[in-house]
């Protein structure tokens, strides 16, 4: 209509992420040292890797480069591809989980289990990949569940809010009292990275954002009263 060229979108307003300090993320952890389920894994990955939660729950075993030290991450936000480190501190463990899914896996194909979920185009293109091992989504749920699609039975990824109600109750036993959530933590993994000395470039492409000035509100984060200027009567 003629008269919406006129109309312009409101601004979303800014709002600063939340960050955990490197304490509360110890504290927090603490709370899962004893845990061996599959959620509390991905609790550490999210922070270790910066990884968005569903990329981390969709992460499949060929994108897992133990010896390059790296995960590549598949069709994150914007559908684009992008690697990030894979910390020492969890190659123990995702072998550990390697294992582990190894048995489920085997014993799933012993048992005539669908093979996993793959995207359309490419279980056309690889129509027997859903019944390799590389294929295989590394954090799964405990039991089978039906294909909303097609209604076949399959074992598909852990569920999110697993590892949501996970940090929930974490944060809650060791009192932190703001916003705890696992997407926290990737916000967690940007701000200490900079403060770490890594540059804002380095830490926008382990995030697997294309618009640098979207990673500048980590810098605002940074920054302590006054905007990280030392007073001159702090110097006298």
């Amino acid at each position: 209509m003629p008269w919406l060229s006129g109309v312009t979108r409101a601004k979303k307003p800014e709002r600063l992420p939340t960050v955990l300090s490197r304490a509360q993320v110890q504290a927090l952890f603490s709370q899962l040292d004893n845990d061996r389920q599959p959620a509390a894994r991905v609790v550490r990955l999210l922070y270790g890797t910066g990884m968005r939660l569903m990329e981390a729950l969709r992460m499949r075993v060929k994108d897992v480069d133990v010896t390059g030290h790296q995960i590549t991450v598949r069709g994150g936000k914007g559908a684009r591809d992008r690697v990030t480190m894979l910390p020492h501190a969890l190659v123990e463990p995702l072998l550990a989980r390697f294992a582990e899914r190894r048995k489920l896996f085997d014993a799933d194909r012993a048992a005539g289990v669908a093979g996993v979920w793959i995207p359309e185009a490419l279980a056309a293109k690889f129509p027997n990949a859903s019944r390799e091992w590389g294929w295989q989504f590394v954090f799964t749920s405990s039991g089978l569940s039906a294909d909303p699609s097609i209604g076949v039975i399959r074992r598909h990824h852990l569920d999110q809010s697993a590892v949501q109600k996970l940090v929930r109750r974490a944060a809650v036993r060791v009192d932190i009292t703001g916003p705890a959530s696992p997407h926290v933590l990737r916000h967690s993994f940007a701000t200490h990275l900079l403060e770490g000395g890594y540059d804002i470039r380095t830490v926008q492409e382990l995030l697997g954002h294309s618009d640098l000035s979207t990673r500048m509100i980590y810098t605002h984060v940074l920054n302590r009263g006054g905007r990280g200027v030392r007073s001159p009567l702090d110097g006298l």
